[in-house]
């Protein structure tokens, strides 16, 4: 484990920045992912707020970036010539995540992100740290080569690349405080195994995607007016999604139900053919493994396998479950009602002529089942919060520390859970209220880990990062 003495006392915590590529505007649908768009990169802030820390605190530091820094799912780039096969779908919906596909899409990020990459660099180079914990939208950070491909991209000296380290799923920092993405306790995004997060699909080699990640691939990459990174983008009472759709989608993409429909079933498909691959694992290095990912996260290997076996059941082994979040149940329940609808008019007209509107009798006698169903259907978002939150009360105990923070939720907090503080920090994204990314919904927050007055250990407070104001307040959670 890291001592006391050699680590930094100052630690901060931020995570889900969620770059990405950037979008090219589009011929005729000036809104279409408007926010991938570089004039709404965070980099610049994201420069300042380094820049601040170093002016703030006069001695070494680490920054703990708490996952889904990249994301890896929203990448719509292709290489222009031809480097590995790629299929249609990739071609529609992003590059699956295959070592040397993953390993490109690092490159187009990193160059897209120059003043990100820039601000990261002037950070190390000033003698402090950086630590990465791999969330589920960067899951394909496993790969080794993906990880050579920043420190690549870093260029930093052979003294300091040691400054940078990557973790699984969570970091020990300080001894006092656990750092966990949160992911893992979501069983729509977990890492089925983040000690072994590859498989093998036919002669093929892949990280394991989790099911969130599929459904943003293969759903939300084909509708891009809706922002993967607000919740209400996506989750709107029946009233708000006609609005919508007359509003925005009508003219640009009238056919976006049978774009839902399909990238619905394909997310399905490839959920459960990949969701139950057995994970590859090497029976000669399996030790050897547990003890890497417990040196760089400065656990134990014994926390390891402990923190592990806290994490949730996938979805992916429950079918319906997955079929109600994707809307697939409704809709075939819907196609279901009117087949029965048209078989119970097809059965009348073997006996006597009788008009189309006889079709509609059985619809409207089957229409309130189907109501009563589609109501009594929840998203499961907040229950996916409480689930993230309330697992600080054993990964605490387990990690031997009384300070938990978390990213992954979007949603910023800082209370206490059985005498254990607990800190999210929320989400850098581009997250807007509205498609014209006008209207910035949430704030910058972060955590700061800091030697307490009285030099009896470390207090641990949540801010919010102000740009371009260079200033920073605690935000009332």
């Amino acid at each position: 484990m890291q001592s006391e003495a050699t680590s930094p006392r100052h630690t901060i915590v931020l995570s889900d920045i969620h770059i990405a590529d950037a979008e090219p505007p589009h011929p005729g649908n000036p809104l279409w992912k408007r926010f991938k768009r570089p004039k709404l990169f965070v980099d610049r802030t994201f420069k300042r707020f380094l820049e601040y820390l170093r002016g703030t605190i006069k001695e070494p530091f680490e920054v703990v970036l708490n996952g889904d820094i990249f994301d890896f799912d929203s990448v719509m780039a292709l290489p222009k010539h031809k480097i590995f096969p790629i299929t249609w779908l990739e071609k529609s919906r992003g590059l699956a995540s295959e070592e040397a596909k993953s390993r490109y899409k690092m490159r187009v990020i990193l160059s897209d992100h120059s003043l990100f990459v820039e601000a990261l660099r002037e950070h190390v180079l000033a003698g402090n740290h950086v630590v990465f914990i791999i969330g589920n939208h960067d899951v394909e950070l496993h790969w080794p080569s993906v990880q050579e491909e920043v420190m690549r991209c870093l260029e930093l000296p052979d003294d300091h690349r040691s400054h940078v380290r990557f973790c699984e799923w969570f970091y020990l920092a300080g001894n006092d405080t656990l750092i966990e993405h949160g992911n893992q306790y979501d069983d729509y995004c977990l890492c089925h195994d983040p000690i072994h997060p590859l498989i093998k699909k036919g002669s093929r080699v892949l990280v394991r995607l989790p099911f969130g990640n599929l459904a943003g691939k293969f759903m939300l990459n084909g509708i891009g007016l809706m922002n993967p990174h607000v919740d209400t983008s996506f989750i709107k009472p029946v009233r708000e999604y006609i609005v919508f759709f007359y509003r925005y989608v009508l003219r640009t993409q009238p056919f976006i139900l049978w774009t839902w429909f399909w990238g619905a079933v394909t997310t399905l498909l490839v959920s459960l053919t990949e969701g139950f691959l057995p994970p590859l694992k090497d029976p000669l290095t399996v030790e050897s493994r547990v003890e890497d990912i417990a040196r760089r996260s400065n656990a134990t290997p014994q926390m390891v396998r402990s923190l592990r076996e806290l994490h949730v059941h996938p979805a992916v082994f429950d079918p319906l479950k997955i079929m109600r979040e994707l809307w697939l149940d409704r809709a075939f329940l819907l196609v279901l009602i009117l087949f029965a609808s048209f078989e119970v008019f097809s059965t009348l007209n073997l006996f006597a002529e009788f008009s189309t509107f006889w079709f509609f009798l059985p619809l409207m006698a089957f229409l309130p089942i189907f109501i009563f169903y589609a109501r009594s259907v929840q998203s499961e978002i907040s229950k996916v919060n409480r689930s993230v939150f309330e697992s600080a009360a054993l990964s605490s105990r387990i990690a031997g520390v009384r300070r938990v923070i978390h990213g992954h939720t979007h949603k910023e907090r800082h209370s206490w859970l059985d005498q254990v503080e607990v800190i999210n920090t929320g989400t850098w994204s581009a997250a807007y209220k509205d498609v014209e990314c006008t209207q910035p919904l949430g704030r910058k927050c972060f955590a700061w880990i800091q030697p307490k007055p009285d030099g009896s250990g470390r207090m641990g407070e949540l801010y919010e990062w102000k740009d371009p104001d260079a200033e920073i307040m605690m935000p009332s959670v």
